[in-house]
């Protein structure tokens, strides 16, 4: 399924070995920038407006979680582009941010969560979940920092098992509303799980990716601020 046209080449290097890194083109380089570091200002203001929004201490420290998570994400992905792209050969630099870059991700699923688990009632047993989350970020980075680029799949089985895990919750949840902003957040975070693991396959594969992560985050974005204002 590669694109095999010679036409396509400059755009796109080959696959990366099975415990290796794909090496980005110039082109590619420039995109996965770009994509993540326009997001940074709108995703400052959208915090700050959501803290604002808040009422109470408890809704505002739930935003403060929100954005924190969502800056931090884009943040961290544009600084390691930038170190890949242009001080490459800093190995020890680029190495580390790439490990944060991973890292930032797990917390970011969990801060996603938190407007949901913070501010719904929820069952005795669910009501753990928002402890659990946090569990569950903190061994994804102890998991980085031991395997870091060792062993992809499971990583990916990581990411995608605490994206779903919170979701279980819900059953025990009587209001459900808001349920269909962070539905299509997750879909969509799904569906750019598949150009995510296309470098050298799909030119672009992963400025694609941001994509889909900056769209999904919108949705989340959406759904947190009906959060904020309805409780």
């Amino acid at each position: 399924l590669a694109f095999r046209n010679d036409s396509f080449r400059r755009f796109m290097n080959h696959r990366a070995p099975a415990n290796g890194r794909y090496k980005p083109t110039c082109y590619e380089h420039a995109a996965n920038c770009y994509t993540h570091a326009f997001l940074i200002v709108p995703a400052i203001v959208g915090s700050a407006l959501l803290h604002r929004l808040s009422d109470d201490c408890w809704e505002k420290i739930t935003a403060w979680i929100y954005g924190m998570g969502l800056c931090a994400l884009f943040i961290v992905s544009t600084v390691f582009h930038i170190v890949s792209w242009k001080k490459s050969h800093l190995r020890t630099v680029e190495h580390c941010f790439h490990m944060c870059d991973r890292m930032v991700i797990y917390f970011f699923i969990a801060a996603s969560y938190a407007p949901w688990l913070n501010l719904r009632e929820l069952g005795p047993l669910a009501s753990h979940m928002r402890w659990f989350i946090w569990l569950m970020a903190a061994g994804g980075t102890i998991y980085v920092f031991l395997y870091h680029e060792k062993y992809k799949v499971v990583e990916l089985f990581f990411y995608l098992t605490m994206g779903f895990s919170p979701a279980l919750v819900v059953t025990s949840m009587n209001n459900t509303d808001g349920l269909h902003e962070l539905a299509c957040g997750g879909i969509i975070y799904c569906l750019g799980v598949v150009f995510f693991k296309s470098d050298g396959i799909i030119p672009f594969a992963h400025a694609i990716w941001h994509l889909f992560v900056a769209t999904a985050a919108a949705s989340y974005r959406l759904y947190a601020t009906f959060m904020t204002n309805l409780y």
